[in-house]
C-alpha cells in the first residue's frame, strides 16, 4: 500500500490532508496548553485555599491547633498544598515533554510537507513542459504536412496544365520537394520529441510521483505516530504524580484517623479548669427570725496597733475573709448621704440668701446599721484583688504574675513562662561558653584576635542570664506559691473551707470560697453574707496605702454654696471649680474632689458638670 501508486493522480487532495493533519496537531497542542493553563490555576486556587485557613501566627487560632480535630485539620491544609504543588508538576510536564516537543515538530513538519510539495510542484512543471513541446511539434507536424500535400497538388495542376511554361512547372516542382523535405523534418522531429515525452511521462508517473509521494505518506504517518505518543506521555504526566497525589490523600486519611476525642476532652479540661471546688450547700436564712448581724464602730475604725477585728455574724457559714476594697471608699460607702439631696435655692444666687442653703439635717446612723446595709446591697461588693485584676483587663494590662486568672490557668502560664525563661537562659549560656572557647583561643594565637575586646561582651551575656535568672526566680516563686495552694492533681479531696494557712501568709489569702465569673473573663470572689471575718488592722492598712485615687472624669463650677455638714458631704463655694470622680447615679448627689485627701457628696443640682467624652464610662449631660 503506497500513496504513489495508488494515489498517484491525488496530488491535492493529499496536500489537502496533510494540512489538515497539521491543524490536527496545533489543536491537540492549543489543547494540552489550555490544560495546563487549568493545572496551574487549579493549584493556584488550592495554595490560596489552604493559606486562606491556615493559622494566624501569634493569635488565638494558634492555640486551638492544640486539639488533634484541629491538628487534623492542619495536616488536611497541607496536604492539600502539596496535593496543588503536584498539579503544578503536571503542568509543568505537560509544558516541558509535549507542548515544547510538539511545537518544534510542527515547524519542522512544515517544513518538511512544503519541500516535498515543492518537488511535486516542480515535476509536475516538467512535465507539462514535455507536453507543450510535444504538442508544438505535433502541430508544427502537421502543418508541414498539411503544406506539402498542398505544394505536391500545385505542381501537379500547373504540369498538367499546357498553358503553363515550364519554367513555372519546374518552380512548382521544386517547392513541392521542399514541403516534403520540411514535412519529413517535422515529423523526424516530432518523434523525437514524443519518445523524450513518453520517457518523462514514464520516469513522472512510476518514479518521481511515486517518490515524492512515498515521502508525504511517511511524513503523515511519523505526524500520527507523534501525536500519538504525546497522547501516551499525557496520560503517563498524570499517572506519574498519581502514586504522591494518593500519598496526600493516604496523609489526610491518616490524620482523620489520628483524632482522640479524648485527648481533646482533656485539653479542654487543662485549658478551661480553674482549680476551684464546686461551692458548697447554701444555707437556710430564716427571715422571722431579726438579724442578729452586728458589728462595733470600733471593729472598722481601730488603730493599726489593737490587733486583730473579729467581727462574728450568726448562723453556720463557713468562716470567709473581709472583701478588701479600698479604705476611702469602703468609708464613702458607709458614710454617703441616705437622704435626698437639698432643692437649690429659690433665688437666682445663693448670695440673695444670708446663710446659704443649708444640706438636710439627720442624726447620724450607727455605724453598724450602715455596715449592714453595705453587707447586704446588691449588687453583692467583689474583693479587692478580683476588684484590681478586673481593673487591669479593663485598661489593657495583663498583670505580671497572671493574677487575673484562675489559679490552675495562672500555674500553666507561670510554668510556661518559667520554660521560657529557662530557655532564655540556657542560650545566654551556650552563648557565654563560645565566647569564653573563643576568649580562650586568642589567648594561645593572639594573632587570631584580641582578648580584651570579647571583655565586653562577656561582661553583657553574663548581666543577661543573672538578669534572666532573677526573673526565672520570681516567677519560680509565684509558681510555687500557686502549686502550694492548688490540691494535688488527681485528688479528689475538696478544699477545706475558711481561711488559707495564716502562717505562710503573713497577708489575706483568700477572699471568699463562693467565685463566680467576672465580664472580662477573669474570675471574682463574692462575699458571703454569712461569713466569718479574720482581719488584722495593721494589714488592713498597709494593703492599700499604696492604692491610687480614684480618676476624675470631668470637672464641674458650682452654682450655689453649699455647707456640707452630713457626713459624707464637702462644702462648695459658689463659681468654684472641682473634679468630678462620680456620677449622679439616680439619688441626686454627685461625688467631686478638691484635693488628693479632700472629696465628698454635693447635690447634683448645686452644680453644672462638664464630664470628659473620652472618660471610661463618661456620659454626656445636656
Amino acid at each position: 500500500m503506497s500513496w504513489g501508486t495508488e494515489l498517484w493522480d491525488q496530488f491535492d487532495n493529499l496536500e489537502k490532508h496533510t494540512q489538515w493533519g497539521i491543524d490536527i496537531l496545533e489543536k491537540y497542542i492549543k489543547f494540552v496548553k489550555e490544560r495546563t493553563e487549568i493545572e496551574l490555576s487549579y493549584a493556584k486556587q488550592l495554595r490560596n485555599l489552604s493559606k486562606k485557613y491556615q493559622p494566624k501566627k501569634n493569635s488565638k487560632e494558634e492555640e486551638e491547633y492544640r486539639y488533634t480535630a484541629c491538628q487534623a485539620f492542619l495536616s488536611t491544609l497541607n496536604e492539600m498544598n502539596d496535593y496543588a504543588g503536584q498539579h503544578e508538576v503536571i503542568s509543568e510536564n505537560l509544558t516541558s515533554k509535549i507542548i515544547a516537543g510538539l511545537a518544534r515538530y510542527v515547524q519542522e513538519l512544515k517544513q518538511e510537507r512544503k519541500s516535498h510539495f515543492h518537488d511535486g510542484r516542480k515535476a509536475q512543471q516538467h512535465i507539462e513542459t514535455c507536453w507543450k513541446q510535444l504538442e508544438s511539434s505535433k502541430r508544427r507536424f502537421e502543418r508541414d504536412c498539411k503544406e506539402a500535400d498542398r505544394a505536391q497538388q500545385y505542381f501537379e495542376k500547373m504540369d498538367a496544365d499546357i498553358n503553363v511554361t515550364k519554367a513555372d512547372v519546374e518552380k512548382a516542382r521544386q517547392q513541392a520537394q521542399l514541403r516534403h523535405q520540411m514535412a519529413e523534418d517535422s515529423k523526424a522531429d516530432y518523434s523525437s520529441i514524443l519518445q523524450k515525452f513518453n520517457h518523462e511521462q514514464r520516469e513522472y508517473y512510476y518514479t518521481h510521483i511515486p517518490t515524492i509521494f512515498q515521502q508525504i505518506q511517511e511524513m503523515e504517518e511519523r505526524r500520527i505516530v507523534r501525536l500519538g505518543e504525546s497522547m501516551k506521555t499525557y496520560a503517563e504526566v498524570d499517572r506519574q504524580v498519581t502514586p504522591i497525589i494518593g500519598k496526600c490523600l493516604d496523609g489526610i486519611v491518616k490524620a482523620a484517623e489520628a483524632i482522640d476525642q479524648k485527648n481533646d476532652s482533656q485539653l479542654v479540661i487543662e485549658a478551661y479548669k480553674s482549680g476551684f471546688e464546686p461551692p458548697g450547700d447554701i444555707e437556710f436564712e430564716d427571715y422571722t427570725q431579726p438579724m442578729k448581724r452586728t458589728v462595733s464602730e470600733n471593729s472598722l475604725s481601730n488603730s493599726r496597733g489593737e490587733g486583730k477585728a473579729e467581727p462574728k455574724f450568726g448562723g453556720k457559714a463557713k468562716g470567709k475573709l473581709w472583701p478588701f476594697i479600698k479604705k476611702n471608699k469602703l468609708m464613702s460607702l458607709l458614710t454617703s448621704p441616705h437622704q435626698p439631696p437639698p432643692p437649690p435655692p429659690a433665688s437666682a444666687s445663693p448670695s440673695a440668701v444670708p446663710n446659704g442653703p443649708q444640706s438636710p439635717k439627720q442624726p447620724k446612723e450607727p455605724l453598724s446599721h450602715r455596715f449592714n446595709e453595705f453587707m447586704t446591697s446588691k449588687p453583692k461588693i467583689h474583693c479587692f484583688r478580683s476588684l484590681k485584676r478586673g481593673l487591669s483587663l479593663k485598661l489593657g494590662s495583663t498583670p505580671e504574675d497572671f493574677s487575673n486568672l484562675p489559679p490552675e490557668q495562672r500555674r500553666k502560664k507561670l510554668q510556661q513562662k518559667v520554660d521560657e525563661l529557662n530557655k532564655d537562659i540556657q542560650k545566654e549560656v551556650d552563648q557565654r561558653d563560645a565566647i569564653t572557647k573563643m576568649k580562650d583561643v586568642y589567648l594561645k594565637n593572639p594573632q587570631m584576635g584580641d582578648p580584651a575586646s570579647l571583655d565586653h561582651k562577656l561582661a553583657e551575656v553574663n548581666q543577661n542570664i543573672e538578669k534572666l535568672r532573677l526573673e526565672a526566680q520570681k516567677f519560680e516563686a509565684w509558681l510555687a506559691e500557686v502549686e502550694g495552694r492548688l490540691p494535688a492533681r488527681g485528688e479528689q479531696a475538696r478544699r477545706q473551707s475558711g481561711l488559707y494557712d495564716a502562717q505562710s501568709t503573713p497577708t489575706v489569702n483568700n477572699c471568699a470560697q463562693a467565685r463566680e465569673s467576672s465580664p472580662d473573663g477573669s474570675y471574682t470572689e463574692e462575699q458571703s453574707q454569712e461569713s466569718e471575718v479574720k482581719v488584722p488592722a495593721l494589714d488592713f492598712d498597709d494593703e492599700f496605702d499604696d492604692e491610687e485615687p480614684l480618676p476624675a472624669i470631668g470637672t464641674c463650677k458650682a452654682l450655689y454654696t453649699f455647707d456640707g455638714q452630713n457626713e459624707g458631704t464637702i462644702s462648695v463655694v459658689e463659681g468654684e471649680t472641682l473634679y468630678v470622680i462620680e456620677e449622679d447615679k439616680g439619688d441626686g448627689w454627685t461625688r467631686i474632689r478638691r484635693s488628693e485627701d479632700e472629696e465628698g457628696y454635693v447635690p447634683t443640682s448645686y452644680v453644672e458638670v462638664y464630664l470628659d467624652k473620652n472618660a471610661k464610662g463618661a456620659k454626656t449631660y445636656i
